[in-house]
């Protein structure tokens, strides 16, 4: 798609009118005097678990923002692989692929050794590796993102709004050891245009914080954000501008002999660019605002750095300053080890955690931390599982946030000038850390969610604590080519990926057809204790299988009575839990991932698309102790 051409225009591109591009938006009247979750901040965080949350209309979830209104423009867009798998679980990626930017190769630009005030470049590389996710790296615009999760929120079965132009004045939180009590008193302040504020009471079960750096969540639970400057500043700006420069529609990275380094970074709509420029660095103890630096000033030091090359800017979209940090909490919640508490509120996103822009984690960590709260708040909520799971996300989170971090310090040094990294450097560094890149490295350690390695060898490629790998197969019902991970949707079930062992097809007395009975049938089975009386079979349990042979060999009448589950008030039969390998594409999962084909695998996967555990298909008393673990019996 293209777009944008005579001037940065906010909103929908297909729709061609401007003025049509922003129906009204927002919840209309009073915050609600209760909720089960309140969250404040529609940043990437808090849309993230509103959109979650939207899924069950028995949650009641209010989320409030300062701002008067949607996002329009500015601020994050680089989306990792990873979170594009985020968001086929929401049902919005094909949106984002359609008008994203893909980054398909990165350029590389040093100064030339010949006339050092020009640059030159010096490599250029595969943006991501083959084989590591079914989708690519792609940009676009924060506020775009934002849009889609409004979308997925209002057209869920909770229907959820925002309550805009609300400002968190301060929480009070009750010390009760029921996490169903509302224990926490939110007050907000309505600001609403022309009038004075008023003051809204809400009280809530759980509070959690998606308000940014100055979280005003943060501050009221106590936690503070530790780290240090790097005292460098940096601008960035959206630019529509006329360049001779040859990789302006690529991802570069570019580190000059004297005045700095710049990302380019392309966007959405085939004319828009985004530049990081490298400023001064400050004095200790001085703030970016000191220096007052204007949009003239950024423009004037790319077009420094880009010599020989001219950079004629048209129009700023959009443009900022900023220091580089990495701050992190040492909790994302209000619970302190070894009180014996449960968490009552929690904190997400920049929050709890700040990064510095040029890695591109900011925004893609921020909506995991929602993905992960918000299926374990509704869990909780909805009485399946026991209020300790509410424990595990500052665990889970806060690991992952400090080693991005660690990370990103070590990305920020590398690119910086000043710090005269050498640009072969650059590249290897670049090239070495491309997971982390596209959010794929994230790995939970063993603990309650998280099972031990005992037999990962049965699924080398599906790592536990790591999220599922997808790989293509075939429905057998239809014959459909898909890709299994998009059977992982945001609503809140596990998934049980049965791998078949050789030869068997499910028929009676084999090793598939045991565990399909185990589930259905016996007393112990997860899907038999936690399944409410009178709800389909796969309603927290969704269980599949996957076959090596051909889909044309299989019967699928044959498979076993989980497998073709009778659903609905109807008792309409689910044709679409039996697959086999993308034999004809070469694509055989069995052999991408790494299933052992004579022992067949089970792959339990949470969800929130990670992998919680690798057991053998027989591993009956495994399976049941642990969702034994966490779950609760079912009313």
């Amino acid at each position: 798609m293209q777009f944008h051409l005579n001037g940065f225009e906010p909103g929908d591109p297909e729709i061609a009118n401007p003025a049509q591009r922003y129906p009204a938006s927002g919840a209309q009247g009073a915050l609600p005097a209760d909720v089960d979750v309140l969250i404040v901040g529609c940043g990437p965080a808090g849309l993230t678990l509103a959109s979650q949350l939207a899924a069950f209309p028995d949650i009641k979830t209010a989320i409030a923002e300062q701002k008067p209104g949607p996002l329009l423009r500015g601020q994050a867009d680089g989306i990792a692989c990873r979170t594009v798998e985020m968001f086929e679980a929401f049902g919005f990626s094909e949106k984002v692929l359609k008008e994203a930017c893909w980054i398909n190769e990165t350029t590389f630009w040093k100064p030339d050794d010949r006339q050092r005030e020009n640059i030159v470049r010096s490599g250029r590389i595969q943006d991501v590796e083959d084989g590591l996710s079914e989708f690519p790296h792609v940009v676009l615009n924060q506020a775009r993102v934002h849009d889609f999760y409004l979308d997925v929120m209002r057209k869920s079965p909770a229907a959820i709004e925002p309550y805009y132009a609300r400002r968190l004045v301060d929480l009070d939180t009750r010390n009760s050891s029921d996490p169903f009590e509302h224990r926490v008193t939110a007050r907000l302040e309505h600001l609403q245009e022309g009038q004075y504020p008023t003051i809204e009471t809400v009280k809530a079960r759980f509070v959690v914080g998606c308000d940014g750096a100055r979280s005003a969540v943060r501050r009221s639970i106590g936690r503070n954000l530790h780290g240090d400057s790097a005292n460098h500043a940096w601008g960035v700006m959206d630019v529509l501008a006329v360049t001779d420069f040859p990789d302006v529609r690529m991802k570069s990275l570019i580190q000059s002999a004297k005045d700095g380094s710049i990302i380019i970074i392309p966007r959405e709509g085939g004319y828009l660019f985004r530049i990081y420029v490298e400023m001064d660095k400050l004095a200790e103890h001085e703030r970016v605002s000191d220096r007052k630096i204007t949009a003239d000033d950024v423009i004037a030091a790319a077009q420094r750095v880009f010599h020989p090359y001219m950079l004629d800017v048209k129009e700023v979209a959009w443009w900022s300053v900023y220091e580089i940090g990495q701050r992190l909490c040492d909790k994302f919640d209000d619970v302190d080890e070894g009180d014996g508490k449960l968490p009552s509120v929690f904190i997400a996103g920049d929050a709890c955690h700040t990064h510095s822009p040029k890695a591109g984690q900011g925004m893609n960590v921020s909506m995991q931390d929602g993905f992960n709260l918000g299926w374990k708040l509704a869990t909780v909520l909805r009485k399946r599982a026991a209020p300790q799971l509410l424990k595990t996300y500052s665990a889970e989170r806060q690991a992952v946030a400090k080693e991005l971090i660690d990370f990103d310090r070590e990305w920020a040094q590398v690119i910086s000038s000043s710090k005269g990294a050498d640009p072969a450097e650059t590249q290897r560094y670049f090239v070495q850390h491309g997971r982390y890149t596209a959010g794929t490295a994230t790995r939970y350690r063993p603990a309650l969610l998280t099972g031990e390695p005992t037999h990962q060898h049965l699924a080398k490629g599906l790592t536990i604590g790591m999220r599922f790998h997808s790989a293509p197969v075939i429905r057998v019902g239809d014959a459909m080519r898909i890709e299994l991970g998009h059977t992982v949707k945001a609503d809140g079930r596990w998934r049980l990926f049965a791998f078949a062992p050789k030869g068997d097809v499910g028929q009676a007395g084999g090793r598939l057809d045991a565990l399909c009975d185990f589930l259905e049938r016996d007393a112990a089975s997860p899907v038999r204790k936690y399944t409410p009386a009178g709800a389909d079979i796969d309603t927290v349990f969704d269980v599949r299988a996957i076959l090596q042979q051909g889909h044309r060999e299989v019967a699928i009448n044959a498979a076993p009575p989980l497998l073709l589950p009778a659903k609905g008030k109807f008792g309409l039969r689910d044709y679409e839990k039996v697959f086999a390998p993308d034999l004809k594409g070469g694509n055989d999962i069995f052999d991408m991932r790494g299933i052992d084909r004579d022992a067949g695998a089970l792959v339990i996967v949470r969800p929130d698309q990670y992998i919680a555990h690798v057991l053998p298909l027989d591993a009956f008393a495994e399976i049941s102790a642990y969702f034994a673990g966490f779950m609760m019996a079912a009313a």
